[in-house]
C-alpha cells in the first residue's frame, strides 16, 4: 500500500485527494484482479507523459498519489518517458514504499531520444530482479561478396530509443521483459520508420528467444508502439515476428482519447507454463481523477496559461487546454494496459510426477 500520511486533510486539495483516492481504489478493485502472492502475476505497461517535465507546470503532489495508487495494484510495470533527472521516478517509489524497486536505462541521447529513460518498477515481495539487463543494440548486417565469397559487414541504423530487456523471477517462474518506446515519426498510421523499428525489434527478439542462449523461455514484448489501429502494418509486424497478443488486448485503445492503440503486450512463451488467465484490460483513471467536471477546481494550479495562449492572446477554449494538455501532464495521455498471468502450476507438476513414465514403442 502506498504511504499517504503526508496528505494535508485540512486543506481543500487534501480533502479532494482523499476523496479521489477512495474513488480510484474502488474502481481499481472492481476492474483489476487482486494480487496474490503465489497464484498470479499482474503485469502492466504505462507511458507516463514526460515523467517528469515542467512543460505544463510541475506535477502536483496529488498526481503522484494517484499514479502510485494505480501502480501499486500491479506486481511489475514497464514505464516509458521517464525523464533524465529521475526526480519523478524516485518520488513515486518513495510513496510506494521500501518493498518497491526499479531498474532503468541510461538517458537516450539525440533529439529523437528526448532525454528519456525506460524503467521497470516492481514489488519485491513478489518479483525479483533475475540478473539480466541490457539495451538492444542491433548487429551489423552481413552479406557475401559475390566475387570473393567473403562476408561483408555493413552498419545498420540503430533505434531512436533503445529497447530495454531485463530478466525477472516470481515463484517458480522466470520471464524476460523487453520494453519499448517506438519512434512516432509522422502523424499517420503506417509511418515507414515506425514499421521498420517494430519489425526490427520484434524479429530480433524472436530470433534470440528461439536461440540456445536465451535467458528465459518466457519472453514478453511490451510498451508504447505508437500503433494507430490493429489493422495497420505496425500491429502486424509484432505478430508476424512470432509474438502472440492476448485476445482481450487486441482491440483496446490505450490513449486518453480512446481512439488509438498505441500500447501493447505481446508474448512468446513456453506453452503451459506462463499462460494468461483471460483477464486483461486498459484502466481509465479519468473517470475518478482529474475528471472533466473538475476543471474549475484546478484553475489556480493551471496558472496564466489557462487564460492566455503562448502567443499572448486570450485562450478561447479553456476546457480543451485542461483536458488535452494540462491534465495529461498531471497524469498521462496514455492509459495503463495490464494482463494477468497464471504462475502457479503446482498441481500440474505433481500430477505429472505421479504418472509413471511412458515406455517407448518397441522398435522390433
Amino acid at each position: 500500500m502506498p504511504f499517504y500520511q503526508y496528505i494535508q486533510a485540512g486543506t481543500p486539495a487534501g480533502k479532494r485527494t482523499l476523496q479521489r483516492l477512495l474513488a480510484l481504489r474502488q474502481k481499481l478493485k472492481a476492474e483489476v484482479p487482486v494480487k496474490q502472492l503465489e497464484g498470479n502475476l499482474l503485469l502492466a505497461t504505462w507511458n507516463i507523459r514526460e515523467f517528469d517535465s515542467p512543460a505544463y507546470a510541475d506535477r502536483l503532489l496529488e498526481s503522484f498519489y494517484y499514479i502510485a495508487e494505480i501502480v501499486s495494484h500491479f506486481d511489475i510495470i514497464a514505464i516509458q518517458e521517464v525523464r533524465d533527472d529521475l526526480k519523478a521516478l524516485k518520488k513515486l517509489v518513495q510513496i510506494l514504499g521500501s518493498n518497491w524497486h526499479y531498474v532503468i536505462t541510461d538517458v537516450t541521447a539525440g533529439n529523437q531520444g528526448n532525454k528519456e529513460r525506460l524503467a521497470f518498477v516492481f514489488d519485491t515481495r513478489k518479483v525479483k530482479f533475475g540478473g539480466l539487463a541490457g539495451e538492444l543494440v542491433l548487429p551489423p548486417f552481413q552479406k557475401k561478396d559475390p566475387e570473393t565469397g567473403q562476408t561483408i559487414y555493413e552498419p545498420v541504423q540503430q533505434l531512436a530509443r533503445t529497447p530495454y530487456t531485463c530478466g525477472f523471477t516470481a515463484g517458480w517462474t522466470n520471464f524476460q521483459l523487453t520494453t519499448v518506446h517506438v519512434l512516432y515519426g509522422d502523424a499517420k498510421p503506417d509511418n515507414p520508420d515506425r514499421i521498420r523499428e517494430i519489425q526490427t525489434i520484434a524479429t530480433t527478439l524472436s530470433k534470440r528467444a528461439d536461440g540456445k542462449a536465451e535467458w528465459s523461455n518466457n519472453n514478453i514484448l511490451l510498451g508504447d508502439f505508437n500503433i494507430y489501429d490493429p489493422a495497420d502494418f505496425t500491429y502486424a509486424a509484432i505478430v508476424n515476428a512470432g509474438f502472440t497478443i492476448p485476445l482481450e488486448l487486441q482491440h483496446l485503445p490505450s490513449n486518453a482519447l480512446k481512439n488509438k492503440f498505441y500500447d501493447q503486450i505481446a508474448f512468446k512463451v513456453r506453452p503451459g507454463r506462463f499462460n494468461t488467465t483471460g483477464k486483461a484490460g486498459v484502466f481509465d483513471y479519468y473517470d475518478t481523477v482529474f475528471r472533466a467536471e473538475d476543471e474549475a477546481e484546478y484553475v489556480k494550479e493551471m496558472g496564466e496559461a489557462y487564460h492566455t495562449t503562448a502567443a499572448g492572446t486570450p485562450r478561447t477554449n479553456k476546457s480543451a487546454y485542461y483536458k488535452t494538455y494540462w491534465r495529461t501532464h498531471q497524469m498521462s495521455d496514455h492509459l495503463p494496459m495490464w494482463v494477468e498471468i497464471c504462475m502457479d502450476y503446482t498441481d500440474d507438476y505433481l500430477q505429472s510426477r505421479e504418472r509413471p513414465p511412458q515406455k517407448e514403442d518397441d522398435p522390433s
